[in-house]
């Protein structure tokens, strides 16, 4: 089986995103006193599950810098491939650079993080047909009001932990619904060119 760039994409994206959905559980579960209200997804990478939570976030920036590479030679849409690799190196900093970095690189990295992943998602739109266009463009900006609700710390009700969750949970589910479109889509199939 050989597959093309865009399929290639696709696995990579897919497989990154739900390989790190698996692994926040998973570090969330292994620590009882954890509260996804009260702590923040960051706090995993310094507590009973660190070593799940950062190599799994860790994993997931290495396969989005690569969904990048391949979808740049698919998609020939270079917004949304600098979009992407920034969401990449963003997540694969995460891992690296834990709340307890010097210098708020974390805060630096996390940033960077949701902030592309959101604005990923809204560029895809270009790539995408309805009605997963649409939804590409809601999911990305409900991460960015998320986002923007999150750094004036109104909550809502969730607690830190729960709004973070409402920036990071929207660009998951784009992420693995996005690599499962590219990674089922064949050659003659294509998306509609980038505008």
């Amino acid at each position: 089986m050989r597959l093309e760039d865009r399929q290639w994409a696709g696995l990579f994206l897919f497989v990154g995103a739900t390989q790190f959905t698996i692994g926040m559980i998973i570090a969330e579960s292994v620590d009882p006193s954890y509260s996804v209200s009260a702590n923040y997804i960051s706090d995993l990478g310094v507590r009973a599950g660190a070593a799940v939570f950062n190599s799994s976030v860790f994993i997931l920036g290495a396969t989005i810098v690569a969904t990048s590479w391949f979808a740049s030679r698919a998609l020939k849409d270079r917004i949304l491939m600098v979009a992407m690799l920034l969401t990449g190196v963003g997540a694969i900093g995460v891992g690296v650079f834990t709340e307890n970095a010097p210098y708020g690189l974390h805060a630096i990295v996390s940033f960077i993080t949701f902030f592309f992943a959101a604005i990923t998602a809204i560029v895809a739109f270009r790539v995408l047909r309805p009605p997963l266009s649409y939804a590409s463009i809601l999911l990305g900006l409900g991460s960015l009001v998320a986002l923007g609700l999150y750094a004036s710390k109104n909550y809502l009700g969730l607690g830190g932990g729960g709004m973070e969750r409402m920036i990071a949970y929207p660009v998951l589910a784009w992420g693995i619904g996005f690599g499962g479109y590219l990674l089922g889509m064949s050659h003659s199939q294509g998306p509609p060119a980038a505008s």
